[in-house]
Parts: structure tokens; sequence; C-alpha cells
């Protein structure tokens, strides 16, 4: 699920609205969206704690033609005011040290925390603090601390889908600016509401492909990046007991080889040699579900990736399906298109009021 449940492992003590309130000045955090900036006493990078962080943030994501780092670790020492000054400007930073330990790092972490926290680091109660937009706009910054290597390793371990979870959700969000920052064609999605009920918003340079009574698609062709997605609808879905990892494969097969074509009888369909992975979430009043995998052209030499998104409105017991794909082979990195989608195919909205044409 991507609901966060973690009761006492965050304790949150600043929060400042996301991309900047009115009035605020201050300059952008520095860094790659993907890149994360570990602070952490260099003694400590090969311990417990260390490999638990590399197995975490820095875990393969096996969805995708090639597996790539689920973020670009670069780990770093403080040795100086001006040193410290330099990572507390990075668009994502986490600081890593043991409690009572007597390194800079370490140091650095008591002072950001009041005593009160402290005791309760000692005591196991909390172990994980996300500051965001603390020093900088557009910053996440995360404390993680503990009493030794081992309970520090530990609890970052048993804590993975959290801790990704929080970092993620900060990174979607910057990708949806950033995918939209240019322009979008609001016409087009301002059409899908007016004329089916709910809308996707609709990158600058996506242009219309399909449009049939349920099924419409788009396509941003570059000679060295394709892109397209499509989407389906269905009313008058009162149940939805059907509805699991099986049906929405087959569903997106069979629509895939109807009308994601290649030349004679080629076509697009799931790669099951490779790991396929669908989690469920919530999103407002729709039930959800997030498919990561790659594609491959059945009778043709081509494959990617994909992002598929599965909603049901109970509102007006309607079923939606997204999905996004990329064809682009001399592209090595893939994993941040993927998240593009992954933000993009959250921005679905369905209108409930709606009764039908």
């Amino acid at each position: 699920m991507h609901i966060r449940k973690v009761f006492l492992l965050f304790v949150i003590f600043s929060t400042i609205t996301f991309f900047a309130c009115e009035g605020d000045f201050r300059e952008r955090a520095k860094g790659s969206i993907n890149e994360v900036f570990i602070v952490m006493d260099s003694t400590q990078w090969e311990s417990k704690t260390g490999q638990a962080i590399k197995d975490t943030f820095g875990k393969l994501v096996f969805t995708l033609p090639n597996p790539e780092e689920f973020y670009n670790l670069t780990f770093r020492d403080i040795r100086s005011r001006a040193q410290l000054d330099q990572l507390r400007s990075m668009k994502n930073v986490i600081f890593v040290g043991l409690i009572d330990d007597t390194s800079n790092v370490s140091a650095q972490i008591r002072a950001f925390l009041d005593e009160g926290v402290e005791q309760r680091v000692r005591n196991g109660e909390s172990f994980a603090f996300p500051i965001k937009d603390q020093w900088y706009k557009d910053q996440y910054a995360l404390i993680l601390t503990s009493t030794t290597d081992s309970a520090l390793a530990e609890k970052i371990t048993n804590s993975e889908r959290a801790l990704l979870g929080d970092i993620l959700e900060r990174e979607l969000l910057r990708w949806t600016y950033d995918v939209y920052e240019k322009k979008e064609q609001t016409e087009i999605s301002d059409s899908m509401w007016i004329n089916h009920g709910f809308k996707v918003r609709i990158q600058h340079d996506y242009i219309p492909n399909v449009d049939t009574t349920d099924f419409m698609t788009f396509r941003r062709h570059l000679p060295q990046n394709d892109r397209w997605m499509w989407i389906w609808w269905k009313d008058g879905v009162k149940d939805i007991n059907f509805l699991d990892d099986d049906w929405i494969n087959a569903t997106r097969d069979s629509l895939n080889e109807q009308y994601v074509k290649g030349n004679a009888d080629r076509y697009v369909s799931t790669e099951y040699r490779r790991p396929v992975e669908t989690e469920s979430f919530q999103k407002g009043r729709y039930i959800a579900y997030e498919t990561l995998g790659t594609w491959q052209l059945i009778n043709g030499a081509r494959g990617g990736p994909f992002v598929n998104f599965t909603y049901y409105d109970p509102a007006t017991e309607r079923l939606f399906m997204i999905e996004y794909a990329q064809f682009a082979p001399s592209v090595r990195q893939k994993l941040r298109f993927v998240r593009q989608f992954r933000a993009m195919g959250r921005t679905f909205e369905s209108d409930s009021t709606w009764v039908g044409s």
C-alpha cells in the first residue's frame, strides 16, 4: 500500500508548504531528483547501518528492462562548517548516526533534536525524523538515529516501506511539477471532464490518436524516446470482487492487443518473464491499483517499461484504466521516466456527479 501508516516512526517537527509559500524567497535545494546524499561518519559507511541504508534506499528496481537503484546514493562525512552548509543545501539529504556517538555527524544530529526527542530515541520509541523544506525550498531531509549500530540497522530494515514511501511521495510531487511546468494541454483534460466525466492531466506534447466510446490514446513521439498513454473506462460496475492482479493484466493485454499495434501481426503484451508488480492504494474515494513491469512486442523485437493504473470510483460505479509506456532503446536509465509516469497517472480525477450521456 502507498498509504503511510507510520505511527510513532516519524516525528515531523518542521513542514513548509511544498514548492514554497507565497513570500518565501529562499533558493531551491540543489541536486538531482533521484540523488540522495547520505551524511554519515566515514568509519560507519561499511557498518550494519551503512549496509541497511544501501539495501533500503539503494535497492534495485527490477520492474525495468535493466535493474536500476531506487535512488543513487552518495555518502559524505562532515569535515567542516562549509561542508555541512553545502550538504544542507541538497535536494535529498539523510543524516545518519548514533545518538550518543562522538562523531561530527552525531553531534550535528543532537543539535537538530531537542532533549525530549533525544530521550525518545534512547528509549527506542522513535528513530526517523523527516525535516521537509527546512533550509531550502523543495527539499527532503531525514534524520535516522538510534542507540547502537545493530538497533539502527534493524529499524531501517524493518521500516523500509515507510521510509521509501515517504521520500517517494515527495519525488512524485516534484515530477508532477516538472512534467507540467512548461505547459499542459488543459483543453484536452477539460474535454474529458465534460464529455466523459473524468480527466487526467496531459503533458504539452502528447498528441491524441485513437478516440472511441470507451478508449483513447495519446502519443509523445521523439526519435530516441517514444512514449504513449491510453485510457479505458467502463460504466455500471457495481461489484469489483473480480478485480485482482490477474484480471488487471489480462485486461491490459487485451486492450494493448486491440489498440497498441505494430505492423502486420505485431502488438504490445506484458513481458511475464520479468517481474510484474501490482500494489493497491487509496486516492481520495477511489480504490486504486498500480502495476509496474515491462512490455514486449509480440512477433517483433521491441520492449520497454510500463506503468498501469486501475481506478474504481464507488460514487459513480465506474472503472478506469490508464497506462503509460516507453520505447527508448538508446536511453539506458529509464527509472526517471517511470517515476514521471507514476506521477502523471496520479493526476486522475472522476466526476462524482456523472450520470452518463
